[in-house]
């Protein structure tokens, strides 16, 4: 019986009280709502690049403009992937708040400093665990 203890990981809890955690929630649901109109503007740039491929003008004919469109395409798909991706992390960590996990490095087991959390509130590490990973 002892053995199955050892290999079952120790559950965390937040170093942070209800209060606190609420702060950081509000500052997730901020970015996280900023993020949702980043992406519906990036998905409507892209439907009206995909629905209007080119302009009217003379320019549109030419094959570095149609170069530079690509490449503008490009680069919103990859940003809306990225805010994507956010978003699942912001709500990753809504979660951790809602389990009372928030704010414990997934490295070390310490407490996540409140400078970090509300720099980048849906970390995982701590800044000493991140630096020692360079």
């Amino acid at each position: 019986m002892e053995g199955n203890e050892k290999n079952k990981p120790a559950e965390r809890i937040s170093p942070y009280n209800d209060e606190e955690l609420e702060y950081f929630r509000e500052i997730i649901l901020k970015k996280r709502s900023e993020a949702e109109e980043d992406l519906t503007m990036l998905q409507r740039t892209l439907r009206e690049a995909m629905d209007n491929p080119s302009d009217d003008n003379a320019y549109s004919f030419h094959m570095a403009d149609a170069g530079t469109d690509a490449s503008e395409r490009e680069k919103n798909y990859v940003l809306l992937n990225r805010t994507k991706k956010f978003l699942k992390y912001l709500d990753a960590a809504l979660e951790r708040i809602d389990n009372k996990t928030y704010g414990v490095c997934k490295v070390t087991g310490k407490k996540i400093s409140k400078g970090r959390l509300e720099a980048v509130p849906h970390t995982q590490i701590s800044i000493e665990a991140k630096l020692k990973r360079r």
